[in-house]
């Protein structure tokens, strides 16, 4: 049995409200990672049906206090005021083996005061949604929030059309966000915002707690984890949809799917969300938005450092996004030295799959197929302006030959970062389909396929095909 503690509760007085889950009618647990809860040493006993109240908020394991946070935040680049746990409750911290601890937070709970007019629930759609995405990006060695358990139910939920409510546990270290540091400091309460910054230094960089400079090498230390997150995500082609500063992590975790995607035609202007018409959070803004966001923070903590000190610690973002990007994407070429020749390979590349409209998943995977001693490329065929591709060929492998690596090693390594199988959404919308009938099996092969997804395993060839038309032109917004 699972004990928690709960320092958040314990350490921050003000920054929350207690209050029960509120349970859903006929709730029952549908599905569970069972890797994860391997990892957390959860007995397979707990995911009985006759225990799904564990994972309903129904029953609270030892030591569990439920609180919603509240947070503020600016949303699609405007000053949204108070916001918080609108439809979850953070449940407690589970001590690991370790010594570690993690949050589990229970979404789609009810309302709290902070949620806003909302009821509080979450849909089966979207608890599926959220499940798959932090599976597949923590596979991909992406840091995130997990997910462990998905409850259904029959109680029905208002959206845009009536769905069957349910509810998601996720795990994290921390699920505080930019947007607590803003709230409090909007509110002219100085003495919070410091508050707050001493307790994630203590229980996060723990290191810093008696430096001086604390403060700024903390900020510093931010910075560089949101840099390299959104390099993570351009690397792989996933777009978040929403990053509003209350759903930026203050430990670089991705966190809060709602109207994700990964790309399936590489466009660089995709955006996944239909309800963000101006496209501020396209895949392609997404490192300036970053940084616009930090910038927000900045503010926020603008009481415990000077001007000088906070524009030091966001001058490190550029130079971290570009050298964790600039690293990444070598290695999806399948180079292991640098040369200043490399960014236009790239950016050559990049152009032509824009141009033609290439799948940016499987043009990466099927690059380490190429014999740096042919002249032609197995690729070629999948373009249409060949001259064009020749001519971008010609030059890549020019600078594999440089390298004196032969291709079977380059192979290997190039596989090994340019995954075969990513969450399209499509595959979550097919394995959501079948979950509303309570047929799991879709949504199983899919799970187990997004663990291995840079594996050759045939049983998930279909997996990884190219999507069908329809299936790149589905609609996700915010409620999703």
């Amino acid at each position: 049995m699972p004990q928690f503690e709960h320092h958040y509760l314990d350490q921050l007085t003000g920054f929350y409200t207690e209050l029960q889950p509120t349970p859903l009618k006929g709730a029952r647990l549908l599905y569970h990672s069972a890797p994860l809860a391997a990892e957390l040493r959860l007995e397979s006993a707990l995911f009985n049906p006759e225990n799904s109240g564990y994972w309903s908020g129904e029953t609270l394991f030892p030591g569990m206090k439920p609180l919603a946070q509240v947070y503020s935040g600016h949303q699609f680049g405007v000053w949204a005021g108070q916001l918080g746990d609108g439809r979850g409750l953070l449940l407690g911290e589970q001590k690991l083996a370790d010594g570690t601890f993690v949050d589990w937070h229970l979404k789609g709970a009810g309302s709290t005061p902070y949620s806003r007019m909302g009821d509080g629930r979450a849909v089966l759609r979207s608890v599926i949604r959220e499940f798959l995405a932090s599976e597949a990006l923590h596979h991909l060695g992406i840091p995130t929030t997990r997910a462990l358990t998905i409850v259904t139910s029959d109680e029905p939920v208002y959206r845009e059309q009536t769905e069957r409510g349910a509810m998601l546990i996720r795990v994290a270290p921390s699920h505080i966000r930019f947007g607590h540091f803003e709230h409090f400091y909007y509110r002219k309460q100085p003495g919070q915002v410091k508050q707050l910054a001493d307790y994630v230094i203590e229980h996060f960089w723990s290191a810093l707690e008696n430096r001086q400079d604390r403060y700024v090498s903390w900020f510093t230390d931010v910075v560089e984890r949101t840099a390299r997150l959104i390099a993570q995500w351009q690397s792989v082609g996933f777009a978040h949809g929403v990053m509003n500063t209350d759903n930026m992590s203050i430990l670089g975790l991705t966190l809060d799917y709602g109207p994700y995607g990964f790309l399936d035609d590489y466009k660089p202007d995709f955006i996944c969300n239909h309800t963000d018409n101006q496209g501020r959070y396209s895949f392609d803004n997404q490192p300036s938005v970053a940084y616009w966001n930090l910038h927000r923070l900045a503010q926020a903590l603008s009481g415990l450092m000077s001007t000088e000190e906070l524009q030091s610690a966001l001058a490190a973002y550029e130079p971290a996004l570009m050298t964790e990007y600039g690293r990444l994407m070598r290695a999806k070429l399948g180079l292991f030295t640098q040369s200043k020749e490399d960014n236009n390979i790239l950016t050559g590349l990049l152009s032509l799959m824009a141009k033609e409209g290439r799948d940016y998943t499987r043009t990466f995977r099927a690059l380490g197929n190429v014999e740096q001693h042919q002249t032609l490329s197995p690729l070629r065929d999948d373009f249409i302006d060949r001259d064009a591709f020749d001519r971008w060929y010609e030059s890549y492998r020019q600078r594999l030959l440089q390298e004196n690596i032969d291709d079977a090693t380059r192979r290997k390594a190039m596989n090994n970062v340019n995954p075969r199988i990513i969450l399209r959404n499509y595959l979550a919308q097919q394995a959501i389909e079948s979950a509303q009938t309570d047929d799991i099996e879709q949504l199983k092969t899919l799970h187990e396929a997004l663990q291995q997804p840079f594996g050759d395993d045939p049983r998930f060839d279909a997996l990884a095909a190219l999507p069908p038309d329809w299936g790149k032109h589905l609609e996700v917004s915010c409620s999703s």
